[in-house]
């Protein structure tokens, strides 16, 4: 009897940054649990960690009706490049799931 996941064909996972071209970058591996897989989860929670930090800062921000534009703007690029790397974890993660559904 042979395990059929050692045959199973590897789904790609996409990694929380772009390439040079802004293109979506994968990870190929049948080790979930694998050093590079561990990279990339940690390298994600550090994303989301960093995003909660930015929402906090921004709300200070905003909240002053006094803030200078050039703050309210730099907060306003933070804030979407914090939603776009959330984002990209999030279908990451979606991918993810939907091939483990498939799996089962």
């Amino acid at each position: 009897m042979t395990d059929s996941s050692v045959h199973a064909p590897m789904s790609p996972r996409l990694l929380p940054w772009p390439s040079l071209e802004d293109k979506p970058c994968y990870l190929f591996t049948d080790d979930n649990g694998g050093l590079l897989s561990r990279l990339v989860d940690d390298l994600e929670a550090v994303q989301l960690a960093t995003s909660t930090d930015v929402l906090g800062r921004a709300r200070q921000v905003l909240d002053d009706p006094m803030s200078p534009y050039a703050e309210v703007r730099y907060v306003d690029i933070r804030l979407a490049d914090c939603i776009k790397g959330a984002l990209r974890v999030a279908e990451s993660r979606g991918m993810r799931l939907a091939a483990a559904d498939d799996a089962e």
